[in-house]
């Protein structure tokens, strides 16, 4: 911060409710400026910039005020967490600003609200005594007022304290773009006094780590740095990481904390989709283009921080990242990892070795768990510190513990810790066992279930699977998520710590020496043994294999045979590739007791008979040979799901009684059954969500569809042959969404406008679709629309009645003309038209529109009403788009209100201008600003 000026000496008061204020402040930063000096210039760049920082900003935009500041205005100062103040050259001309000035100095003085001037092309000390050009300003004033001198004075003396305080001047900081940085973030840090990080249960004892970790950061390092966070799961190291990067991410010019790292990687596409999400967050761009040397060569003018947070091998950041030479000097990345290997093979500059909590950090941790407050109850302080004594500072295990010890009785708190005496290697996962023996059987079951081959699963496929197993899923789950055994994250996963999970699978360990007495399988060496030598036992309900990791396993026909009680087969393959689980005869295999069962690539044309009717929930056979279902699976009426994803020699049509009796389907999944032409008559099956039958050769469907009720979803994508839909398919007024992309499909059965509940209506590439000659009415819920590629010639009037229409997608199509209707459309925000070639005007466009794309549009003329009411607009016209005088007219007043931004085909972006109130883009392809623009001026470059 460049201080002009020392700190007045006027002190805060001492009361509470100088904290009061701030605290509960409806915004972060008021603003106060003269609007005829900068409110188009360093006022809005200013606004803007704190904006994107997501600091609440009250600016007042009127452009004609009255004499009399108004009360609203004086409302917005009190609820402001810091005033800043913008002296410009005709700021004291102002009354207005000036009564504004008083009331921020009042707030300063009643609730400490934090000052902050800048002193725009003026000098402090002219401000300070109204002399120069500021006192010319001031003179003005005083002839107007120069019989209430009382008043004249207390501005003189507002202004003299105002200017006394420690601020900016533009003078000092050269270019503004530099200024309105250092601004924003003296104003980042400055939050951060006044709103603190509440000291939450997580954060026990990290306050003295970050110090350390920052100090090894070290501002003296001029190149990249990068610092390694290293311990065994569960000792903080990724509260620690989030801790350090709240604190410092402020003063770097993009950020971004990657979180599990080597769970996200191992998921199909996972590598791809977190360097999508990392190069997004550094650029602050959430369009970031996918050329990634074009997204590096940009970061490369960026001092960033990174953090990846649970790495498990060198590889990993290096497929996100390649090398630390595309990163600015200055630049920060740290690395949390288990595996201490990683960071040398990433030559990282220094390691920090996470060690146990202090024992008062612990015993507070532990405390705040346990009894809801820093330190132990009284009569519980020697119980305590026995805990204290297992739990080693590990701080997941004094969490665990506190929660499994908490409302309980001292005999139960004597009890643990007695058995926890009993245990000869009093590791960590020992210690959380102690949470494991206080459920129940079925509670238990789950826990291991989990631990051995659900973790990161859907928790309502999951529970599919337990319910069929008798566990109760709905109150085991809520007990272990409240024992903090297991989480259900954000989109419905089940997840749990990693040190959690290697507890669940040493408890199968331990169950016998001998693998085969074991009741769970997920190491491909264990079984490959069992299977292999036929040792499987009655003890064993459940085996997760990955096929990629055994070169070939030859199961004998007995294999399954004494393995009565198996719950769980799952023959998967990490890496695509054939089955390599062979056996001679699919008659032998027993399967009486499996509820899940997933075996890629199965041999057999015919699944097993025996398979039990009322128990198997789950069944997936990708990549398989089956043709026909056994009769056995046609009757079941406990089925939830069937997966036949690539079943390329699915050749028979299912027997028609299969949907019949499937009353509880949730998935048909016929992906890639290219020979598959007819689906039987389906009679009601109430439970159905949903059907995809994606890339098959079907010609019709069945009429009686209209029988399955509750249909959620059907998905008829690139079904080739598919020309028609029966009208019945207009009765299920449940389904929310229907996809026909890429089939031939000619028209939409009528009265399709029935379909009240449907969200999402998909026919891009439907070349055979000429035309959609229906009243769209009754469709109230539609949201998207797909039309892309589809050739349509004309658009119905009827568009405008779609009035839930957010999206909109007509690229490539040949009609001539939008509805005029489509003004109706009050929630449309973005209209895709690119390369519509025949499209020759726009009409006047809903005013909540937000993106608008028109590339390639060769024929486009007319863009009557584009600008007229817009809030935000991204607006894509065709690098050859010829502009007549009016129409660049209307561009041009457009600069009024949105930023205009040129291109060179997405390779640069510079803004013309940026206006707080109303922030978007027209972007033009092409290197320079348009030679019929008035204004050449380019004002930055991203």
């Amino acid at each position: 911060m460049a201080s002009v000026s020392a700190s007045s000496s006027s002190s805060y008061p001492s009361t509470s409710l100088s904290l009061m204020k701030p605290r509960n402040s409806k915004y972060d930063v008021f603003l106060s400026f003269r609007g005829e000096d900068t409110r188009d210039n360093f006022a809005s760049h200013l606004f803007s910039a704190l904006s994107q920082k997501s600091i609440e900003t009250f600016i007042d935009d009127q452009l004609n005020r009255g004499d009399e500041i108004s009360e609203s205005l004086m409302n917005a100062i009190e609820a402001s967490a810091i005033s800043l103040i913008i002296f410009s050259e005709g700021y004291a001309s102002s009354r207005w600003c000036l009564d504004e000035l008083l009331k921020i100095l009042d707030c300063r003085k009643e609730y400490a609200q934090i000052v902050i001037p800048v002193f725009y092309r003026v000098d402090p000390s002219d401000v300070r005594n109204q002399t120069g050009s500021f006192g010319d300003s001031f003179s003005k004033l005083e002839e107007r007022f120069k019989e209430n001198s009382v008043k004249l004075q207390t501005w003189r003396n507002a202004l003299r304290e105002a200017a006394s305080l420690s601020g900016f001047h533009s003078l000092n900081i050269r270019p503004e773009s530099k200024l309105v940085k250092e601004v924003v973030n003296h104003i980042l840090k400055r939050l951060a006094t006044v709103f603190p990080c509440v000291n939450n249960n997580q954060l026990v004892g990290v306050e003295s780590r970050v110090e350390e970790i920052e100090s090894l950061l070290g501002v003296e390092w001029e190149d990249v740095y990068t610092l390694g966070i290293w311990g065994i799961g569960g000792i903080g190291k990724t509260t620690i990481a989030k801790a350090i990067f709240e604190k410092i991410s402020s003063d770097f010019e993009g950020s971004c904390f990657l979180q599990n790292v080597r769970e996200e990687s191992v998921r199909p596409g996972g590598l791809a989709c977190l360097q999508l999400k990392l190069l997004s967050k550094l650029l602050q761009d959430d369009n970031v283009m996918p050329n990634i040397a074009l997204s590096f060569r940009r970061l490369s003018r960026r001092k960033i921080l990174i953090v990846f947070d649970d790495v498990s091998c060198f590889n990993q950041i290096e497929s996100l990242i390649g090398s630390l030479d595309w990163f600015m000097p200055g630049s920060r990345i740290i690395i949390t990892t288990r595996d201490k290997q990683v960071l040398r093979n990433w030559g990282v500059k220094k390691i920090y070795e996470m060690e146990a909590l202090e024992y008062d950090h612990a015993l507070e941790l532990f405390s705040r768990h346990a009894f809801k407050q820093t330190h132990p109850v009284v009569g519980y302080e020697e119980l305590s510190s026995k805990v204290m004594e297992y739990a080693q500072g590990v701080p997941l295990a004094l969490k665990v513990l506190g929660c499994f010890l908490f409302g309980r009785e001292k005999e139960v708190w004597k009890s643990a810790i007695n058995k926890l005496k009993s245990i000869l290697h009093p590791s960590i996962q020992e210690i959380l066992k102690i949470s494991y023996d206080g459920l129940d059987d079925k509670e238990k079951n789950i826990f291991l279930d989990v631990a051995c081959f659900f973790k990161g699963e859907d928790v309502y496929s999951v529970m599919k699977f337990l319910d069929a197993s008798g566990f109760y899923p709905e109150i085991g789950i809520s007990v272990l998520v409240d024992k903090s055994l297991i989480v259900i994250s954000n989109n419905d996963r089940i997840t749990m710590h990693d040190l959690l999970q290697e507890l669940g699978r040493d408890i199968v360990l331990q169950e016998s020496v001998n693998p085969g007495n074991r009741s769970r399988f997920w190491h491909h060496e264990d079984i490959y043994g069992v299977l292999t030598y036929n040792m499987g036992t009655e003890k064993i309900e459940g085996i997760c294999l990955d096929m990629s990791k055994v070169k070939e396993i030859c199961l004998n026909p007995d294999t399954f045979t004494k393995m009565c009680r198996l719950r769980f087969l799952k023959f998967y393959s990490s890496i695509n590739g054939e089955n390599k689980c062979q056996v001679s005869d699919f008659r032998a295999l027993r399967f009486a007791e499996v509820r899940y069962l997933h075996w890629h690539g199965y041999p057999f044309k015919s699944l097993p008979s025996n398979i039990h009717p009322e128990k198997l929930v789950i069944l997936e056979m990708p990549h398989s040979n089956i043709e026909q279902l056994s009769e056995s699976v046609q009757h079941h009426g406990k089925l939830n799901q069937i997966i036949m994803a690539a079943c390329n020699i699915f050749t028979k049509t299912p027997n028609p009684s299969l949907i019949q009796h499937l009353n509880k389907l949730v998935i048909l999944n016929l992906s890639g059954c290219s020979k598959l032409k007819s689906l039987p008559e389906i009679s009601s099956a109430g439970n159905i969500e949903k059907i995809l039958l994606d890339g098959t050769a079907i010609e019709e469907l069945p009429s009686s569809i209209g029988c399955l009720s509750r249909l959620l979803e059907l998905n008829l994508g690139d079904c080739k042959n598919l020309k028609t839909l029966p009208s019945s398919l207009c009765k299920l007024k449940s389904l929310e969404e229907i996809c026909l992309t890429g089939s031939a499909i000619e028209e939409l059965p009528s009265p399709i406008e029935c379909l009240s509940a449907l969200c999402v209506l998909d026919l891009g590439d439907c070349k055979s679709l000429k035309s959609l000659k229906l009243p769209f009415d009754g469709l109230y819920s539609l949201t998207y629309l797909y039309l892309t590629d589809c050739a349509i010639t004309e658009l119905p009037e009827s568009l405008g009645l779609l009035s839930s229409l957010e999206e909109l997608y007509l690229e490539r199509n040949n009609f001539e003309r939008i509805p005029e209707s489509i003004i109706r459309l009050s929630k449309l925000s973005s209209l895709l038209v690119s390369y519509c070639e025949r499209l020759q005007s726009l009409p006047k466009l809903p005013c909540n529109l937000y993106w608008l794309d028109a590339q390639h549009c060769t024929t486009l003329e007319s863009l009557s009403g584009l600008f007229s009411s817009y809030k935000c607009v991204f607006f894509y016209l065709n690098e050859n788009f010829k502009l007549d005088r009016k129409l660049r007219g209307i561009v041009e007043d457009a600069l009024q209100n949105i930023q205009l931004m040129a291109t060179a085909r997405w390779k640069e972006i510079r803004e013309k201008i940026s206006y707080p109130a109303l922030q978007g883009h027209v972007v033009l392809p092409g290197n320079e600003i348009p030679m019929w623009f008035s204004s050449q001026e380019i004002s930055g470059a991203s």
